[in-house]
Formats: C-alpha cells, structure tokens, sequence
C-alpha cells in the first residue's frame, strides 16, 4: 500500500496540528488525528502545547502500523484487494478502529465479493456516513469507482 498516498488523504480527513488540540470528542489530540494514550509522552500536557514534526511523523507511523495491522485481522486477503480498496478500508479503520469498522459487515461481504458497489451502499447505509459526510462522501465514491476501472 502507498502509505505517501495513504497520509496525503488523511491529513485532508484529519488535518494536521502540531500542538495538543481536544477533538470533536473532548479527548487530547494531536499531529494527524494521533490520540494521546498515557504512554505517550504528551500525555497530561495542556491544549496548545507544541508538537514537534518529527514526533507527529513518529506519532502517524505508528498509528498507521497499527492501522494496517487491524486492516489485515479484518480483511485477510487485504494485500490481494486493488490498492483503491486498500486505501479507503485503511482511511476508514484510522478514523473508526477495528471494533467499530468490524459492525460493517454488509460493506466487508461486499468486499470480499469484490462487488465494490455493494460495499459502497453499505458504507452509505451507516451512522458514520452522517457523522463526517464529506470525508464519507469521497471514499464512496473511491469506493464506487474501483468497479469502474
């Protein structure tokens, strides 16, 4: 997978800050959407302290290894599906997790029938297609368009 891609995209989803932020949800955030954990070292520190570069790129990597990670125990032919599939499934596990990327289960039988306009109907028929609908949105479509190649 283009991880390069894979970054460019969410930093558009997520954006990018390099100080501590609290995010639509309250909780303490920084770099591209990293939520910070008590093993972090930010943890504890106030909204608005600043975050180097390099600690969001070291941040994002290790979220996106976890992301990746959870993308395979959910879809194990992942690195078999087109580069498209693999990049809206990873979009979505960064912004959902795996436990509640899992409920998605009209979406995964799409997948795995490579019925891509399936999948995207089930991704349309969610609780998260209303909650963020622009991001929602573009990754239908992604989705859609992969049937169209």
């Amino acid at each position: 997978m283009n991880i390069d891609f894979l970054r460019k995209q969410l930093e558009i989803d997520e954006g990018v800050k390099y100080e501590i932020y609290l995010d639509h949800l309250g909780y303490p955030t920084f770099g591209i959407g990293h939520l910070i954990r008590e093993d972090d070292p930010e943890h504890g520190e106030a909204t608005g302290t600043e975050v180097s570069e390099s600690r969001v790129a070291e941040a994002f990597e290790s979220d996106v290894e976890t992301v990746l990670s959870d993308c395979a125990v959910l879809y194990p032919d992942v690195d078999e599906l087109p580069e498209e599939a693999q990049q809206v499934i990873a979009n979505m596990m960064f912004n959902l997790g795996r436990p509640r990327l899992s409920a998605f289960k009209g979406m995964k039988a799409g997948v795995d029938a490579r019925d891509w306009n399936r999948a995207a109907d089930e991704m349309v028929d969610s609780a998260w297609y209303r909650q963020v609908p622009n991001r929602a949105k573009r990754l239908v479509n992604r989705m859609r368009a992969i049937g169209e190649e």
